[in-house]
């Protein structure tokens, strides 16, 4: 069997990896995080988070790929045979991710050339929905392709393309070492030329006034929790992945914490910059701050392009910020994709071009669906329940399974054998207890939503097709993969 691929050098490793955990959420959800949960208040459960579960779950993850030297499927089935299955559900999460994820990276592109003129115009809302992406009532009706947005996407697949047939180190590390340094560049220069716009500080304070009586509100700490774990990749395949193609001797720890803290520290930078806008567009229009505040995908394609408008030199501010989004959006759905495919290359043995031409094709396919009319509705269901169903399952269905199944033993040994500093058995208790705790208070928490209310006001058949369905479609189709004969070096270790 081929030698594994390695990465280069420890900072292409970890700007790798942290470009795949910063991602459009990082730029417009946690600002709107942040403010709906007690402002400055909210960086206490937030850091907390950080430190009890993100840190840990990412070493967890780090050591299983570098101990194991594969991808999820192969890291679980080496665990025992029986668990295979669950690598292939979070593959196939991670695919469904990739196909939708590109059409956003899609809307982003294009607005990046229409922020050269305002294209959006006078009423931002009415372009976006209306004119650009012709939105349909239904989910089920689809209406004709948006064919800027096809085209948008299919440069977004073709560079993804490039990145993963040219391999981890040429490719993804080659990549990623250009478009994380430029993306930090710039939000700083967003940062540093927003701040000084006329009612910026009052956003920024709206942003960062804490309200510590948020932190009673059991609510709260369960959003910190579900943030990080949004916001870095961990319980889906990718960092499995990532981690497999670590030099013997890399540091787990060291690697896991910078990667967690260089993340969060975007997502605060991210905060500053949007909440100074917001701030400056509440200040030319007479509005309050938290009448202009929203996240998603209001807040990049309506309320940015509003205050955009308002801004002096609106061009320099429009390019950069879409750049930006477009930046945070490749580089996670590179990984993304390498998550998908070292799975089918590890498991059959293909070579990694056909792998990739195979799983970009059949993805940019799919994608197809979210280029029409109904796109946008289709998006937002399979979004939610990949969101607050599908990853969430299973990252606590892993954390169970290393907790109180396999133990949690032989990857903190594996891990501290080869990193600066040593994590002990407090790692295990925020593991075992407090992330199991967090993680599956809120599944059953959003189980419970999604059953009692329709999400979004939309047909119950429509949810049923496009958001419960994908959970059992994914189960089966991992036993259907479990079972394929695999190439020989595939079944290792036990």
């Amino acid at each position: 069997m081929a030698q594994r691929e390695q990465w280069g050098s420890r900072v292409g490793f970890v700007l790798a990896a942290v470009g795949s955990a910063i991602g459009l959420g990082n730029i417009w959800r946690f600002p709107y995080m942040a403010y709906e949960n007690g402002g400055g208040a909210f960086l206490i459960p937030y850091i907390f988070a950080l430190l009890t579960a993100g840190i840990p779950f990412m070493i967890m993850e780090f050591g299983l790929g570098h101990k194991f030297r594969g991808s999820a499927p192969k890291v679980f089935r080496s665990l025992g045979s029986k668990w295979e299955f669950l690598g292939w559900m979070q593959v196939l999460v991670a695919f469904v991710i990739s196909v939708y994820y590109v059409a956003v990276i899609g809307w982003t592109i294009n607005y990046t050339g229409f922020a050269l003129n305002q294209a959006w115009g006078a009423d931002p809302k009415g372009f976006f929905f209306g004119e650009y992406l012709g939105l349909t009532g239904s989910p089920m009706e689809l209406g004709g392709i948006r064919w800027s947005i096809l085209g948008a996407c299919t440069l977004a697949w073709g560079v993804t393309w490039l990145a993963i047939t040219s391999g981890v180190r040429k490719g993804i590390e080659r990549a990623c070492k250009v478009l994380i340094p430029l993306l930090f560049v710039l939000v700083l220069v967003l940062i540093f030329r927003v701040v000084s716009l006329p009612g910026a500080m009052t956003g920024l304070d709206f942003l960062f006034k804490p309200d510590f009586s948020k932190l009673a509100d059991f609510s709260v700490w369960a959003d910190a929790y579900g943030q990080i774990f949004f916001s870095l990749s961990i319980g889906f395949a990718i960092m499995l992945a990532y981690s497999s193609y670590l030099p013997k001797e890399a540091d787990i720890n060291n690697n896991a914490a910078m990667t967690v803290f260089i993340n969060c520290g975007f997502s605060m930078l991210a905060g500053v910059m949007i909440f100074a806008v917001l701030g400056h567009m509440a200040h030319e229009t007479n509005q309050a701050v938290s009448d202009v505040a929203g996240a998603g995908v209001g807040l990049a394609f309506i309320t940015i392009p509003t205050a955009i408008n308002t801004m002096p030199a609106p061009v320099f501010f429009g390019t950069l910020f879409f750049l930006c989004l477009t930046m945070a959006g490749v580089s996670s759905h590179i990984s993304i994709v390498e998550a998908v495919s070292s799975s089918f290359i590890d498991k059959f043995g293909i070579d990694r071009k056909k792998t990739a031409s195979i799983v970009c094709g059949l993805g940019f396919a799919l994608t197809v669906i979210f280029t029409t009319g109904g796109g946008l509705l289709i998006l937002d269901i399979v979004d939610h329940f990949i969101n607050n169903l599908c990853i969430l399952s299973l990252a606590l269905a892993e954390i169970i399974l290393m907790s109180y199944v396999v133990g949690l033993e032989d990857i903190r040994s594996h891990a501290n054998a080869t990193s600066d500093f040593t994590v002990g058995n407090l790692w295990n208790i925020c593991l075992k207890v407090v992330t199991v705790g967090v993680l599956g208070y809120t599944f059953i928490m959003n189980v419970i939503t999604d059953s009692g209310t329709p999400y979004g006001g939309y047909a119950n058949a429509d949810l049923i097709a496009l958001g419960w369905s994908l959970l059992p479609v994914a189960f089966i189709l991992s036993l259907v993969l479990k079972q394929k004969q695999a190439a020989p070096g595939f079944s290792n270790n036990r």
